[in-house]
């Protein structure tokens, strides 16, 4: 296994549509599915899609609630009921920032594993928000372009610094 190039904001690699894995068996693609989760577990991220490592396929790993590394390939996501939720992101490719993002609270998902066998499931909380925010990475979709307030967008530092700071008993209060 190797450690891969992270694709940064601005690399024409994130924002182009990827393609459709043609056999989801093949051994390069098992090869890119564990240097991929090498690469998420080294960088202590809980998601990473092919074009975040400068592959422009149709696949991205994920954390699963017991730590292990799940693959989703040829992925098709779509949500389930209206609600919808917000909350912070960040991204691989995107060091040292987060923003506020508002998605589908609850989704339905379905592709092929490495074995190719059919998977399909439905996800909600942090599962849905990481599976939609790599699923948005294959179409060409960094989480910015899904912010409506960038008031809410920031540096990782600066927004713990104000989230303390809010948090901090008032030295004027009575």
């Amino acid at each position: 296994m190797a450690l891969l190039k992270i694709a940064r904001m601005g690399h024409p690699v994130l924002i182009r549509p990827a393609e459709p894995v043609t056999d989801p068996t093949a051994p390069e693609i098992r090869r890119l599915v564990a240097d991929m989760a090498e690469t998420m577990e080294d960088a202590q991220g809980i998601g990473l899609a092919a074009p975040q490592v400068h592959v422009p396929l149709r696949l991205f790993v994920w954390r699963g609630g017991a730590g292990n590394v799940i693959a989703l390939i040829n992925p098709q996501v779509e949500p389930v009921g209206e609600e919808t939720e917000t909350a912070w992101e960040g991204c691989l490719s995107i060091p040292g920032l987060r923003g506020s993002v508002t998605r589908p609270a609850r989704i339905r998902f379905r592709g092929v594993d490495i074995a190719g066998k059919p998977m399909e499931g439905e996800a909600a909380g942090l599962t849905a928000r990481v599976i939609q925010h790599e699923n948005d990475h294959l179409d060409g979709v960094l989480y910015p372009m899904r912010m409506t307030d960038f008031a809410l967008f920031g540096f990782t530092e600066e927004l713990a610094r104000a989230a303390a700071a809010a948090r901090a008993p008032q030295e004027d209060a009575p």
